[in-house]
């Protein structure tokens, strides 16, 4: 930090206001000259705080480069725990943690644990400040969502009731820690019907039902498809070979249903697009992104729709292979170290994969499983179709 620089101070602060803040917080804040924030925080400001207080900018991110040019020290004050989903991170990213110092004040999300009973180690921690509701859908499990706002609490709500998730516990924690604080308890369903005008301060508790949280993949019948989805135990093998990992991005080419997509991105917490030409299977899998909260974006044909596209880490081809042109605009996409995995049904395709692993080199297997029938009082077996999988990491 250069001499020139000012120091900024972030102090966490709660619904209770200043009675509820530590002697080094108050102190803080009693000693500052400019204190930026929220409406909301700032107000929450006693009358011996003396500094000049400046709400954030609109918009904010793109003013912060340069908010504190010329000012010396300065401090903000931010809801709860500025490090949880707040601005003390987004400070410290931009200006270094030599130079940004957070004090933080006990967090809603450790707020609503104690009220719930909850443990904090055992609850999953959801933010909808800039994020659409769906990504608050889970298979299961209990999580603390933060609202962005009143209208938070019921888009969820009506989601779960939509998805035939209703009946999860769903608790609308408001102005947690202080004297406006309110606790009301309903399932979703309830909530969605008859659920009362919220303030726009709130945290929302959701215990989801049914859980069906698993290790492996999910069951074909789990998805809305007609047909055209990568099967449960193939898919198993490809999530094995596509090797998903945190923050990266899948591009799922041919994606029919969607399932490869979202099982990706509920094995690695990245993201995914789904490449698909189909208008209905298109909605499809919208619909299926929605029922499962991952973020997958869904996208028309390949390769028509790769520009203005995040590029992939990985990409899986599941359907149109042989297209003229298609394998090699996915793989001029990758980036070198990016992984591919094309799985070839048709004898077409498979014959296209061999002739590139003749060129590039890669791995090549071919997957062939049965299930038991009945055969009159007796069991056979009868064969799902083959599949020839090849995977290359591009050089």
């Amino acid at each position: 930090m250069s001499e020139s620089e000012g120091k900024i101070t972030v102090v966490g602060i709660g619904a209770d206001g200043m009675a509820g803040l530590g002697q080094a917080a108050r102190d803080e804040l009693l000693g500052a000259t400019v204190i930026f924030g929220g409406p909301r925080q700032l107000d929450l400001l006693d009358a011996d705080v003396t500094a000049e207080r400046r709400a954030w900018p609109s918009p904010m991110l793109a003013a912060l480069p340069t908010l504190f040019d010329g000012l010396g020290d300065v401090h903000a004050v931010a809801s709860g725990d500025p490090m949880l989903h707040g601005i003390g991170a987004t400070l410290i990213r931009l200006f270094g943690r030599d130079r940004v110092t957070v004090l933080p004040h006990v967090s809603s999300v450790t707020l609503a644990c104690a009220r719930l009973g909850w443990s904090v180690q055992d609850t999953e921690v959801i933010s909808l400040v800039n994020a659409a509701p769906h990504t608050a859908m889970r298979l299961g499990g209990q999580a603390i969502v933060l609202s962005k706002g009143a209208d938070t609490p019921r888009a969820l709500a009506r989601l779960l009731t939509e998805t035939r998730r209703g009946y999860s516990a769903f608790t609308v924690l408001e102005q947690l820690g202080g004297p406006a604080e309110r606790v009301t308890t309903m399932t979703a369903q309830e909530w969605d019907i008859r659920g009362p005008r919220v303030d726009a301060l709130n945290v929302i508790a959701v215990r989801y039902a049914p859980d069906l949280r698993i290790g492996a993949v999910l069951a074909d019948n789990a998805f809305d498809h007609d047909g055209q989805i990568t099967k449960q135990h193939i898919r198993a093998v490809t999530m094995a070979t596509l090797q998903p990992r945190p923050d990266q991005i899948l591009w799922d080419v041919g994606s029919g249903s969607g399932s490869v997509a979202i099982e990706w991105c509920r094995a690695s917490g990245g993201r995914a697009v789904a490449f698909e030409s189909d208008d209905v299977r298109r909605q499809r899998i919208t619909t299926n992104v929605t029922t499962f909260g991952v973020r997958v974006d869904v996208r028309g044909a390949a390769p028509e729709s790769f520009a203005d596209v995040a590029g992939p880490d990985t990409i899986f081809i599941g359907g149109g292979l042989t297209r003229p042109g298609l394998f090699d605009a996915c793989y001029d996409a990758l980036e070198p170290g990016g992984r591919l995995v094309a799985n070839a049904v048709t004898a077409e395709s498979e014959a296209f994969v061999v002739q590139l692993y003749s060129k590039l080199g890669g791995d090549l297997r071919r997957f062939q499983h049965y299930h038991g029938e009945p055969i009159g009082g007796f069991t056979g077996w009868r064969p799902a179709l083959p599949i020839t999988q090849w995977t290359v990491v591009k050089e």
